[in-house]
């Protein structure tokens, strides 16, 4: 396990994040990550889905205009309420993953992506709080930051961007090899089905040279919309280091998980 340290503590950092941009409008590109992984594993009407993380909205509000039962929880207020005023019909609440406000067995589904890794402390107890409020057979779709080659090119750059004194830097992400992710979920009792090396941002979207046309200038919105683009060349050097060192040029390892039926 690998930490990752940057100038804004967590919190701090995503209200930030969530306050500089629109509510997300829900995600259209099914071929890609997370919509891709939340479909795969959500496959019909039946049952309640909770969103652990749910932040500015896209999968959330894609889940509701399906109309599927989902409610969304997030840790930072300004999200909430931004999703609330948007849409007053969204389910959603502040809440915190290690300590949830669910009863036992209460969900089917549970997406949590880009979650866990936020989390300084706790984390053993967010997934057993996972594991409590799943109802049996229930499925968890859940993503990590990798710990691996792409992952320290990235901290490198932003450190070298940042320059800032180590001993001001506060901790950011966990990173976490495949078997690490795996090992976490195992351990509370869940039986892992997969997990797969997988791209949110691809690492040659970091230069603006190798982005679709729509794409040069970065807009966060449209990139959540519509999946971090790259332009013809671009794909094809990204295809070749996932077809050859996916598990090191994946920025995420993505799991799905079900709990045993009674």
């Amino acid at each position: 396990m690998r930490v990752t340290y940057r100038q804004h503590n967590i919190k701090d950092y995503w209200t930030s994040r969530w306050n500089d941009v629109e509510v997300d409008q829900s995600m259209i590109n099914d071929k890609i990550y997370p919509l891709k992984y939340a479909k795969k594993m959500i496959k019909n009407n039946n049952g309640k889905i909770l969103e652990a993380g749910c932040g500015n909205g896209r999968i959330l509000r894609y889940f509701h205009e399906q109309n599927k039962e989902i409610i969304g929880i997030d840790f930072i207020d300004s999200a909430i309420n931004n999703l609330k005023r948007i849409d007053p019909s969204l389910k959603v609440q502040v809440g915190n993953i290690t300590n949830l406000n669910f009863k036992d067995n209460s969900f089917k589904y549970i997406l949590a992506f880009g979650l866990y890794h936020n989390l300084e402390f706790g984390l053993d107890s967010s997934i057993k709080e996972t594991f409590r409020v799943l109802e049996p057979g229930g499925s968890v779709c859940a993503s990590f930051r990798a710990d691996n080659i792409q992952t320290k090119i990235v901290d490198w750059l932003s450190e070298r961007k940042k320059n800032k004194k180590k001993e001001s830097l506060k901790f950011h992400k966990m990173n976490l090899t495949a078997k690490e992710f795996r090992e976490l979920f195992e351990k509370v009792g869940f039986i892992v089905d997969n997990v797969e090396p997988a791209e949110n941002m691809p690492l040659f979207y970091k230069f603006s040279l190798f982005r679709s046309t729509k794409h040069k200038v970065f807009d966060e919105n449209l990139a959540r919309t519509e999946g971090y683009q790259l332009s013809w060349f671009g794909k094809k050097c990204q295809s070749i280091l996932m077809k050859f060192l996916p598990n090191q040029f994946c920025n995420i390892y993505v799991l799905i998980a079900h709990k045993k039926k009674i």
